[in-house]
């Protein structure tokens, strides 16, 4: 696999960005792939928003996708080392307003609603509330 060379500030104007910085954050402290309709029960952000974030997080060489069916999967890319870096970085930024804590008890709440480890239910209509 041959990896694309995306210019620094490419990778910062991507990470610009208050809703994606919380995509990065939560997949890297996951550590593994999430389809869009987790990414909007765990975000709370709708559905055409997030797609347009994870586009350009893809552009920027942040993410990559992969279909499984009707949904695709989204990993960040940890190669080359400053990828890594990078997203480590993002996940330890503060959380004052303890948003990344909310997201991040959403997100284990949704992944739990997996079939054999992949996404089978689509987005929920109620959302996932989290205590404050």
């Amino acid at each position: 696999m041959q990896v694309v060379q995306i210019e620094p500030s490419t990778l910062f104007q991507a990470l610009a960005d208050d809703t994606r910085l919380r995509v990065i954050r939560l997949l890297a402290t996951a550590d593994e792939e999430a389809c869009l309709c987790e990414l909007v029960d765990s975000l709370q952000e709708p559905a055409y928003k997030l797609s347009r974030h994870l586009k350009i997080l893809r552009l920027a060489g942040l993410l990559s996708a992969h279909k499984d069916g009707r949904w695709v999967y989204h990993r960040l890319v940890k190669e080359p080392a400053h990828l890594d870096k990078l997203t480590a970085s993002v996940n330890a930024l503060p959380d004052p307003d303890e948003q990344f804590r909310r997201d991040l008890m959403r997100f284990v709440q949704r992944m739990r609603l997996r079939k054999d480890g992949r996404c089978r239910v689509g987005t929920q209509p109620e959302g996932l509330e989290t205590e404050a």
